[in-house]
């Protein structure tokens, strides 16, 4: 991968960007929001009660333990979810995008030049949030498919068997079919998961009305009596109780598809009532027959009628799978854009909707996982070890960034920033500890998978820098070159175009067409390729053009990170600029850099052999910048790394 070619970061705000437009809070939108933000945090109660008595925490379901867990579920979903993300968290947007990425930016911009320190910070807690996500990316679809489909036991007992090959047939199909998009059947999440939590809300009051005294468990009395009676036991429940507030970081990352007031709606409105009332629901039934704990969601309703919650409860795992899959294109396609990653192929599977997306080396990577998780666990019980400890952790970083922001760009002070995220930091830190007890039982699992991408990522970043001095020692400003330029060798008719990383240095594969061809071409173009800090640069403010004689020009090409870059449609962007743009005529020059091991690198062994082979995975220039085939020129060079 070349970075003469690549786009870079820039930790300026330019004042072409424009930020996005207010969303509209239309019920169109909520609904949208339904099917996409929630579905994590949404089917939640197929597994998060039924995990907290069974899964190491050694409590019986007696009415005291139930009441006790219901109320640390009540005020983890309340303090967690509500005041932590929704209130706060939700605040800190980036031109109307969200997610740690967005975050790490914001709290950035609001430093000086000379805050190293801070800024480094910064950077390596936006890139342990980064590999926390896809440490928890790949289980979501595992539990959430498997938990939904094991209702099939509840319905009938000779079903068991055929749980874990459904379950796999499902995953595969849904990443089989990621390549088509999902515009039209995405239409349809909005609606079922909008069912789907009228259902969860229904089932729930249906048992609270049998046994309302559960509703006590509001009181926080009860949580401090479990704590009281369990002593350090009570982090083997924390460690279940978390998974009902796994997800609450998606409504903070998908914000920028739909706009914090349609997702604050959908949350106060439906979604928390809806699952509150589900988990309460599930507490009266459990403390009125102790026996149905172990798949007590699917006690809810008659046997007759499990089966049709059997297949809602699967399209809402589905959903939220999906719903995880897309966030994992996403965040790959912004953190490619803001070199955390090397290039990879990206299609759009939509032409209206720019966030439709599709990275076929992660679908399949990441569909290899998940099929190995469930072959490898064969349960979603087993599962529930291994999740958690990814989440609490990313939740962790959130609220740490979310503190830097609080202080360097709402200009808190440090004692009530401190205060207010310290205080809400206190459930986060908890259920990490308590999650990491369960290192043991696949604990482990998500934590080296976020150790290989941190690792990776930090490996890439350092590399790139490496070889960008390295290029940039022999490389001459643009102006200086041209004005040592006394007798201009033979020109030829048409256009040429050479990408670089620094549009004021001479890019290497100029100098080397230069030495090797001796001609120029009648109009020359050094092209930069910037990606800024912000989501979208509006098309009015696409490209920064420089006439700087002698037929050259500088064109610097602005893209937001959660956009593609287009050479030629950049270059069509010029012609205000008196820049006409013909295919036919042009010539793409681009530089390929051959990396050499060196035996002294500055990388040492292990990440110097993994930085090639990067680079080496790295999708072609031409592709990523989707320039004509036909119309580029490679010239090499090799570096030592």
């Amino acid at each position: 991968m070349a970075p003469a070619e690549t786009s870079q970061s820039s930790s300026r705000e330019p004042a072409t960007s424009t930020p996005h437009a207010p969303h509209p809070a239309g019920a169109a939108l909520v609904v949208g929001a339904l099917g996409v933000v929630f579905g994590d945090i949404g089917t939640s109660p197929l597994y998060a009660l039924r995990e907290t008595f069974l899964h190491g925490s050694g409590m019986a379901p007696t009415p005291e333990h139930v009441l006790g867990v219901l109320s640390m579920l009540f005020w983890a979903v309340t303090l967690t979810v509500t005041i932590k993300y929704v209130v706060l968290i939700m605040r800190a947007d980036n031109k109307g995008e969200g997610g740690v990425l967005a975050l790490a930016t914001l709290a950035t911009r609001g430093l000086s030049g000379k805050a190293r320190k801070t800024r480094r910070a910064i950077l390596v807690l936006a890139v342990i949030g980064l590999a926390l996500f896809y440490g928890d990316a790949m289980i979501t679809p595992a539990v959430s498919v498997m938990s939904a489909v094991e209702g099939l036991s509840a319905a009938e007992p000779a079903l068991t068997p055929f749980v874990l090959p459904l379950s796999l047939i499902i995953l595969i199909g849904l990443f089989v079919l990621q390549a088509r998009g999902t515009a039209d059947v995405g239409r349809l999440f909005g609606p079922v998961m909008l069912v789907w939590f009228v259902v969860l809300g229904v089932l729930g009051a249906w048992q609270i009305a049998k046994n309302p005294s559960v509703l006590e468990a509001i009181n926080p009395i009860h949580a401090y009596y479990l704590v009281t009676d369990q002593g350090f036991g009570i982090f083997w429940a924390f460690g279940s109780i978390v998974l009902a507030v796994t997800g609450a970081e998606a409504l903070y990352a998908d914000m920028g598809h739909f706009g914090r007031k349609p997702i604050r709606i959908g949350w106060v409105g439906l979604v928390m009532p809806g699952l509150l009332l589900n988990y309460f629901g599930q507490g009266a039934l459990i403390i009125a027959n102790p026996e149905v704990v172990r798949q007590v969601f699917f006690e809810l309703v008659p046997k007759d009628y499990i089966i049709v919650l059997v297949i809602l409860s699967t399209l809402a795992a589905v959903i939220a799978s999906q719903a995880v899959i897309t966030g994992v294109f996403s965040l790959t396609r912004q953190a490619i854009q803001l070199g955390y990653l090397p290039r990879m192929e990206i299609h759009h599977t939509s032409d209206t909707a720019i966030g439709q997306i599709y990275i076929p080396r992660v679908n399949w990577l990441l569909m290899s996982c998940v099929v190995a998780l469930v072959v490898g666990f064969g349960s979603s019980g087993a599962l529930a070890g291994a999740y958690g400890l990814a989440v609490t952790g990313a939740m962790l970083v959130d609220a740490a960034l979310a503190m830097a922001v609080a202080i360097l760009v709402w200009r808190w002070s440090w004692p009530l920033a401190a205060a207010v995220f310290g205080f809400l930091a206190i459930p986060d830190l908890a259920f990490f500890i308590a999650n990491a007890l369960k290192i043991p039982d696949g604990g482990w699992l998500p934590m080296i998978v976020a150790a290989l991408i941190y690792f990776t990522i930090m490996t890439w970043r350092r590399g790139r820098r490496l070889v960008a001095t390295e290029l940039s020692e022999g490389s001459l400003p643009l102006k200086q070159f041209l004005e040592r330029m006394e007798r201009a060798p033979d020109r030829v008719a048409g256009t040429a175009v050479f990408l670089t990383a620094d549009a004021g240095h001479t890019p290497a594969a100029f100098l080397h067409n230069l030495k090797h061809n001796k001609v120029l071409h009648e109009r020359i173009i050094i092209l930069q390729v910037d990606t800024m800090d912000v989501p979208v640069v509006s098309e009015a403010n696409r490209v920064e053009v420089e006439r700087l004689g002698k037929g050259f020009h500088t064109v610097i090409a602005h893209y937001g990170f959660t956009e593609q870059p287009d050479i030629p449609e950049a270059l069509r962007a010029c012609r205000p600029h008196g820049i006409a743009y013909d295919e036919m005529e042009t010539s793409f020059f681009l530089g390929r850099e051959t990396l050499v091991p060196s035996q002294h690198s500055r990388l040492g062994r292990w990440r110097r052999d993994w930085f090639i082979s990067l680079s080496h995975s790295a999708s072609a220039t031409k592709t990523f910048f989707r320039i004509p085939p036909n119309r580029a020129i490679e010239l090499g060079n090799q570096i030592q790394i």
